[in-house]
C-alpha cells in the first residue's frame, strides 16, 4: 500500500467546513488564488507519497547511529530532506521577509498532516523548526531573529527546545540548567537536557537549541526560568558558521516507536566544543519570562502534534482499507459459494468505519482551529481577532489531546483488521501502532491538555467560549430537521439519526461545561479528575458537530443532482460517526457527573498512598 494524500477530503474541508472563503478576503491572503491552493495540494500530495513515504520503514528499520557524539541519519532521510529543503516545505507559512511564502496555517495543516502521515519520525524535524521560528518571531531580539530565523525558514538549520531534564519533565519548576552571565552579554549553560527531539543529526550544517535555564540570582520555581538561544555550531554577525559551541550529544534513546527520529541526551557546558567550557547563548526577551516564552512553541507544538495524530490515523485507515479489500478469508455472513474479501464482513467494515469517522472528526476541528488562528493574527477587526484568538486556543488542547487519543484508537483497529498478520512487523501496521503511542504523551500528555481545557480555556472566560460552540451547534440542529424534510428519501433516515445523536451530544456538552463552572469552586480535585472525560467529549461532539455540517452538505448536493461518490461516503461516515461514536459522549458526561464519587474513590484506595 502506498500513501496517498486525502485531497479530496482537504478540499472538502477548506470550502465547506472550515472556511476558507473567509481568509481570501483578508488582505494577507487577497493574492492567494483557489488556483495556487490547488497546486499547492496537489504538489505536497506527489512528494509526500513518492519521497517522503517510501522513507517510513527504512526509518524503522535502520534507525539513526550514533558514535562519539555523531548522529547519522539513513540515507533514505538525507535524500527526501534535501528535496524538502528544495521544496520550500519548511517556509510554506512563515513570512515572506524572512524567505518563506507567507501562506496561510489552514493550507499548512493539510499539507503538515501528509508529512505526518507520510513519515511521522522523519516530520519530526520540521515541526520543531517551526516552533523555534515562531518564538524567535514573536520573542526574538532584531539580532536573534537576523542570524537564526532566515537559515530556519529556508531549511539550511533546524530547531530543537530544551526543557526535559532528568529531574524534570511535565515540573519544569525543576528545571535546574544554570546560565552565567558573561562579560559580552552572552551567557555559558551548563546542565543536562534529556528527550531532545533532533537534538543532534547530520541533515543540516547547523542545530539551533531553545533552552530554559536559570540564573544565579533567579527566583525559585517556573517563574526563574529564562530562554536562551544556544546553536551547535556559533553564528557570526555576517550569518556565517564560527566554532563549534559546547553541545554535546552523550547519547541517542531507543524507544518503542519514531524510530527514525533521533532523540538526543545534550550536554550543555561539558568543555567538549571549541569554545571553552559552557555553551554560549544569548537571552531571548527578558530574563527569568522564559516559560512564557517557551509556551509560543510549545502551543505551536501541541497543535502541530495532534495534526501528527490524524496523518498517522490517516495512514494507518488507508493500509487497513486496502488490506481488508485484498484479504481473502470465510464466506459472506448472508451466505456465498467462496469465501470473499474481508471488507464485505460487518465487523471489519464497523472498524474502518471507526477508523474513517475518528480521522475525518480530528481533521475536521483541526483545520477549523487553523482558520481561526489565521483570523485571529491577520483580521481586520480587533474584535474579530480577539474572539478568534479566543477559540483558537480552546481548540489547542482538543486538537492536541482528543486527535492523539483517537490514533491510538485509529492505528490498534488498524493492527486488529490485519488479524494475525498486523502483529507482524513486516505489514508495517505495528509501526503506525508504535509511533502513535508517543503522541499522547509528549508536548504535554492528555492530562496536561485536559487541565489546560479546564483551567486555561473553560474557566478563565466562565464558559463563554465553550457555550458560544454549542449556540453554534444549536443553528445546525435546526439545519439537519430542515434538510430531512428536503432530502432525497436515501438520505432523510439519516439526516434524522445525525440530528438526534447531535442533539443528545450538544446537551452532553453544554452539562458538562456547566458541570466544569459549578463544581470549579466547591470541589475542583473532583473537576480535575474528570478533565480527561471532559475534553474527550468536547472532542467527540466537535467532531461529530463538522461532520453533521458535511452531511448537510453532501445532502444538497444529492438533491441537486451533482452528488459524487465522495460525497455518499463522506455521509455515510456522518451517519456511522453519529450512530456508533456520539453516543459515547453519554458515557464520558455521566462519568464527569460522578467526579466527587470518583474522586473520594481515589483517596480511600491504595492508589493514594
Amino acid at each position: 500500500m502506498t500513501y496517498r494524500a486525502p485531497v479530496d477530503d482537504f478540499r472538502f474541508m477548506f470550502e465547506h467546513i472550515a472556511g476558507s472563503a473567509e481568509l481570501l478576503k483578508l488582505n494577507a491572503f487577497s493574492a492567494l488564488e483557489p488556483d495556487l491552493i490547488e497546486a499547492v495540494l496537489q504538489e505536497n500530495a506527489k512528494f509526500t507519497a513518492e519521497v517522503v513515504a517510501p522513507t517510513n520503514w527504512d526509518g524503522d528499520q535502520h534507525p539513526p547511529a550514533y558514535k562519539n557524539g555523531v548522529v547519522t541519519m539513513p540515507a533514505s532521510f538525507q535524500q527526501a530532506f534535501k528535496q524538502f529543503v528544495e521544496g520550500g516545505w519548511q517556509g510554506l507559512r512563515h513570512p515572506e521577509k524572512w524567505g518563506g511564502q507567507g501562506l496561510p496555517k489552514l493550507l499548512a495543516t493539510a499539507t503538515t498532516e501528509n508529512l505526518f502521515a507520510a513519515n511521522v519520525a522523519f516530520s519530526l524535524g520540521p515541526l520543531l523548526t517551526d516552533g523555534v521560528i515562531e518564538a524567535l518571531l514573536l520573542s526574538g531580539s532584531d539580532k536573534q531573529q537576523k542570524l537564526y530565523i532566515e537559515a530556519l525558514v529556508q531549511g539550511k538549520w533546524t530547531g530543537t527546545m530544551n526543557l526535559t531534564e532528568p529531574q524534570a519533565g511535565s515540573d519544569l519548576s525543576l528545571v535546574n540548567t544554570r546560565a552565567v552571565a558573561q562579560a559580552d552579554g552572552t551567557y555559558r549553560l551548563f546542565g543536562q537536557k534529556i528527550y531532545i527531539t533532533f537534538g543532534e543529526h547530520d541533515l543540516v550544517e547547523n542545530i539551533v537549541h531553545l533552552v530554559l535555564a536559570r540564573m544565579a540570582d533567579a527566583p525559585p520555581g517556573v517563574k526563574g526560568l529564562s530562554l536562551f538561544v544556544v546553536p551547535k555550531v556559533l553564528v557570526n554577525d555576517d550569518g556565517t558558521l564560527g566554532a563549534r559551541n559546547d553541545v554535546w550529544c552523550a547519547s541517542i534513546e531507543h524507544k518503542l516507536g519514531i524510530h527514525g527520529s533521533p532523540t538526543a541526551v545534550l550536554l550543555f557546558g561539558d568543555d567538549k566544543g571549541a569554545v571553552g567550557a559552557g555553551a554560549i547563548g544569548t537571552l531571548v526577551g527578558q530574563e527569568n519570562r522564559g516559560l512564557e516564552y517557551m509556551f509560543i512553541m510549545m502551543n505551536a507544538a501541541r497543535f502541530a502534534v495532534g495534526v501528527q495524530g490524524i496523518g498517522v490515523s490517516e495512514a494507518a485507515t488507508q493500509k487497513a482499507r486496502a488490506y481488508a479489500r485484498d484479504r481473502v478469508q470465510s464466506r459472506a455472513i448472508e451466505g456465498s459459494a467462496a469465501a470473499v474479501p474481508i471488507i464485505q464482513h460487518p465487523d471489519v467494515q464497523r472498524m474502518l468505519s471507526t477508523m474513517r469517522g475518528l480521522t475525518e472528526a480530528a481533521r475536521s476541528i483541526a483545520c477549523v482551529a487553523a482558520v481561526a488562528d489565521d483570523l485571529s493574527i491577520e483580521h481586520a477587526d480587533p474584535e474579530v481577532r480577539r474572539a478568534n484568538q479566543a477559540l483558537y486556543d480552546y481548540l489547542v488542547p482538543v486538537v492536541k489531546g482528543f486527535s492523539t487519543e483517537c490514533a491510538l484508537e485509529v492505528t490498534s483497529l488498524g493492527v486488529q483488521v490485519h488479524g494475525g498478520m498486523g502483529f507482524i512487523e513486516e505489514t508495517g501496521a505495528a509501526q503506525f501502532y508504535r509511533d502513535a503511542r508517543i503522541l499522547t504523551i509528549y508536548e504535554g500528555t492528555t492530562a496536561i491538555q485536559a487541565n489546560d481545557l479546564v483551567g486555561r480555556k473553560t474557566l478563565r472566560d466562565a464558559g463563554a467560549t465553550a457555550l458560544g460552540l454549542a449556540q453554534s451547534m444549536q443553528q445546525t440542529l435546526e439545519a439537519l430537521e430542515a434538510e430531512s424534510l428536503l432530502a432525497a428519501a436515501q438520505y432523510a433516515p439519516g439526516l434524522r439519526l445525525i440530528q438526534a445523536r447531535l442533539k443528545t451530544g450538544v446537551e452532553a456538552y453544554q452539562s458538562a461545561v456547566q458541570y466544569v463552572l459549578d463544581y470549579a469552586k466547591s470541589d475542583i480535585r473532583a473537576v480535575y479528575a474528570g478533565s480527561v472525560p471532559y475534553l474527550m467529549l468536547t472532542g467527540y461532539v466537535l467532531g461529530g458537530w463538522h461532520l453533521a455540517r458535511a452531511a448537510l452538505v453532501c445532502s444538497a448536493a444529492q438533491r441537486q443532482a451533482s452528488a459524487t461518490p465522495f460525497t455518499d461516503n463522506k455521509f455515510a461516515t456522518a451517519v456511522f460517526y453519529a450512530g456508533s461514536i456520539l453516543p459515547r459522549v453519554q458515557a464520558l458526561n455521566l462519568a464527569l457527573y460522578q467526579g466527587a464519587v470518583l474522586n473520594d474513590a481515589l483517596g480511600y484506595s491504595d492508589l493514594a498512598v
